[in-house]
C-alpha cells in the first residue's frame, strides 16, 4: 500500500499561544498559520485569545488588532477594507471547516469557537498569510486583459447599448482575489498550464465585450488541451466567489463559443 506523508520540514508544528489581557470576558481564540522560509523552521500555527469587546467586527479587524497591539510579526495583506482590492483574500473557518474568502468581509460572529486562518491553499506562501501570487498575475496577462480593436479609433469613447453592457454583469466586478483559482482541484493538478477559474472569467469578460475586435484572436489563445478544457465543473469556484460570481458558467459559455464557430 503506498503512503503519503509530508517532508519531515512540510508538517506543521504547534507554535505559540498569546493569552487574552486579564479582566478580559468576551474572547475568541484565532488560530493562524504562521510560516517564515528564512528562518528554516517548520510552519506552525499560533493561537491568540483576543477580547472582542476591544475588537471590530470583522476576521481583518482581529489581524490588524493582533499585528498592532499583540504580535508584529503577523505578515498579511490588506488595503481597502471593502471587499474591493482583494488583497486580504485567504482559507478561514472553524471546526466545521474553511473556505477562501475575504478577511474584510468575514464577521466575527459568522463562525463558531475557535477561528481557523490559512493563506490561500496549493500556492508557495512568501511569509504566514501571504501567497506569492506572481504567476497567477502572469496567467492574468498572457489573455491581454483589455480592448482589441483594428478600426480607427473614435474621437470620443467607443459606444455600447445598455442592452451590450449587461452581458458584462457578473463578470466585471472580479477582483481578482484567487479565492475561486485556488479552491479549484484542477487548478491545484494542472495550475502551470490550466488558467483557472479567475483568468477563465477574466477572458470571457473580453470576449464578450461588443466593443473587442479580437474574439477570434482570442478564442485561438484558449484552444488547448489546459488552457480552458481542463475545467470538470466541480464549482467550488462559484461556491466559494465572496463577490458572489460564477466562473464556471463563465467557462462554459466559452466553450460553446467555441464550438459555435466550428459549426
Amino acid at each position: 500500500m503506498a503512503k503519503f506523508t509530508l517532508p519531515t520540514n512540510s508538517k506543521v508544528k504547534k507554535g505559540r499561544h498569546f493569552p487574552a489581557p486579564a479582566g478580559a470576558t468576551n474572547i475568541r481564540t484565532f488560530k493562524i498559520y504562521r510560516y517564515d522560509p528564512d528562518s528554516g523552521d517548520n510552519p506552525r500555527t499560533d493561537s491568540y485569545d483576543i477580547d472582542l469587546d476591544t475588537c471590530g467586527p470583522m476576521v481583518l479587524d482581529a489581524l490588524i488588532k493582533i499585528k498592532n497591539e499583540v504580535d508584529p510579526t503577523l505578515t498579511f495583506r490588506r488595503s481597502c477594507r471593502e471587499g474591493i482590492c482583494g488583497s486580504c483574500a485567504m482559507n478561514i473557518g472553524d471546526k466545521l471547516g474553511g473556505t477562501n474568502t475575504l478577511a474584510c468581509t468575514k464577521a466575527i460572529d459568522d463562525y463558531e469557537g475557535e477561528i481557523r486562518i490559512y493563506p490561500l491553499p496549493h500556492m508557495p506562501v512568501v511569509k504566514d498569510l501571504v501567497p506569492d501570487l506572481t504567476h497567477f498575475y502572469a496567467q492574468y496577462a498572457s489573455i491581454e486583459p483589455w480592448i482589441k480593436t483594428d478600426s480607427p479609433a473614435p474621437t470620443r469613447e467607443r459606444l455600447q447599448s445598455k442592452e451590450d453592457r449587461t452581458k458584462l454583469d457578473g463578470l466585471y466586478e472580479c477582483i481578482l482575489c484567487a479565492c475561486c483559482s485556488t479552491s479549484c482541484p484542477s487548478y491545484w493538478w494542472n495550475g502551470d498550464r490550466y488558467l483557472g477559474p479567475a483568468i477563465l472569467l477574466q477572458a470571457y469578460r473580453w470576449l464578450v465585450d461588443t466593443r473587442d475586435e479580437a474574439t477570434g484572436e482570442r478564442l485561438d489563445m484558449l484552444e488547448d488541451p489546459f488552457k480552458l478544457y481542463r475545467c470538470h465543473t466541480i464549482m467550488n469556484c462559484a461556491n466559494t466567489c465572496p463577490k458572489g460570481l460564477n466562473p464556471g458558467a463563465a467557462i462554459a459559455e466559452t466553450k460553446k463559443m467555441m464550438l459555435e464557430r466550428q459549426v
